[in-house]
Parts: C-alpha cells; sequence; structure tokens
C-alpha cells in the first residue's frame, strides 16, 4: 500500500469544526427528547427544563445525613472500572465512617417529581407499585456493592425493565407509570435494599441516587418515557 494512501481530505480545523457540530447536534437531539419525554409526563417546557437541569446539577450535590462505621478500609485510591464504567475510590476519613449521603439530582428530584406524578394521577397508584416491586428485583438482582464506590447497576436496565412494564401493564398513562417504577425501583432496588452493605464496602461516601445509580435513576426517567 503507498504511503500517499491513507490521508487526511480535510483540514484538521475544519475537522474540529465538523466535531464541534456533530457534538452541538446530538446535544440537542438529547435535550429534544427529554424535554419531549418530561412534556410526556404533563410538566410542560420549563417544568422540563427545570427537571432535567435540575438532575444534571443536583448530581453534583450530596446532602450527608448519616455516618455508618466502616468494618473494612478503603481500596488503594484511585479508579476502579465496573459494567464498562470507571469510578472514583473514595476513601474513608482518619474516623473510618462511611458518610451516608442524599443525591440531590439522583434521588431527591426524581423522587419529588415521582410524587408529583403520583398525586396528579392517584388512579395509575396500583400499576406503578407494581412497576416499582419488579424494577426494583430486577436492579437489587444486577446491582454491585463494589468496594470504595458504593452500589453499582448497569446503566439501560432498569429504565428497559421499567419501559416493558409500562407497555405490558394496562393504563391510560403508560408514560407515568414508566417514570415513576423506574425512578423509585431503582432507588430501592439498588441503594435502599443494600444498606445493610454499607459498612462492608470501605467507601468514604456512599451516596442514594449517586455515582452508580445515577445513570439508572436519570435515564429511566427519560428513556422509559420515550419507549412507553
Amino acid at each position: 500500500m503507498s504511503k500517499r494512501a491513507l490521508y487526511a481530505s480535510h483540514h484538521p480545523f475544519l475537522l474540529l469544526v465538523f466535531v464541534a457540530v456533530f457534538v452541538l447536534i446530538t446535544t440537542m437531539i438529547f435535550f429534544e427528547l427529554t424535554g419531549t419525554a418530561f412534556r410526556e409526563l404533563g410538566l410542560g417546557r420549563i417544568g422540563a427544563v427545570v427537571v432535567i437541569g435540575g438532575s444534571l446539577l443536583g448530581s453534583l450535590m450530596n446532602i450527608p445525613v448519616a455516618r455508618v462505621k466502616t468494618e473494612v478500609s478503603s481500596p488503594i485510591e484511585g479508579h476502579v472500572t465496573v459494567f464498562g464504567k470507571p469510578y472514583k475510590i473514595l476513601s474513608i476519613d482518619r474516623s473510618g465512617t462511611t458518610i451516608v449521603a442524599v443525591n440531590v439530582g439522583g434521588a431527591f428530584i426524581p423522587s419529588a417529581v415521582s410524587i408529583y406524578l403520583l398525586s396528579k394521577n392517584l388512579m395509575l397508584l396500583p400499576q406503578a407499585l407494581l412497576g416499582v416491586v419488579v424494577v426494583g428485583i430486577v436492579t437489587h438482582l444486577v446491582a454491585r456493592p463494589t468496594p470504595g464506590v458504593g452500589i453499582v447497576v448497569p446503566a439501560l436496565i432498569s429504565p428497559l425493565t421499567a419501559a416493558m412494564v409500562a407497555l405490558f401493564v394496562p393504563s391510560n398513562v403508560p408514560s407515568v407509570v414508566a417514570y415513576v417504577s423506574g425512578v423509585l425501583g431503582t432507588l430501592i432496588g439498588a441503594d435502599l435494599t443494600n444498606l445493610s452493605s454499607i459498612s462492608r464496602i470501605g467507601a468514604g461516601v456512599v451516596s442514594i441516587g449517586g455515582a452508580g445509580t445515577f445513570d439508572g435513576v436519570f435515564l429511566s426517567g427519560i428513556l422509559a418515557v420515550i419507549l412507553a
């Protein structure tokens, strides 16, 4: 093969422009899909922006609620890859305790939205509870307590399960069933049912709705509604 067989057909700057345009279009499509999903829930355009933006920004905020005495030491500081995604290891402090926190974007906001939706659609309560139970069981089975990190779940398992539940359980508003079962089912199945494992994880901070479960919760609120 000739040395000239492989070459760049565009100037590097133009290539960067192409990449920037691709990222911009992809971002616009993402927000259009997410906005459509939340508007389908009856939140309106402003409500969609508040929920999406609040969830993304709130994912950086953790509210400490308790301290648990750890039984093991943290692993060596660094990163660990679980389900194909890297996570930073948070070492425990000198007191030998793990801080249990609630993530604003991954737990508080989506839970508040779920309660709001159920209050507006009380007739969907039986279907939503069934969905929460199913998603919770599936999520708990695949959740992995990871030393130094917390509870980690595959990002797509919960939203896909929630969407399937919403499609097969008869209801007038499947999007609400999908959202509520995906969000609450993920939080319960991944974090709340694994609280007893916190002392054996040896992480500095274990965040409910954060780190390993935020993707599942956030995507459940979007993908499950779109699919349903």
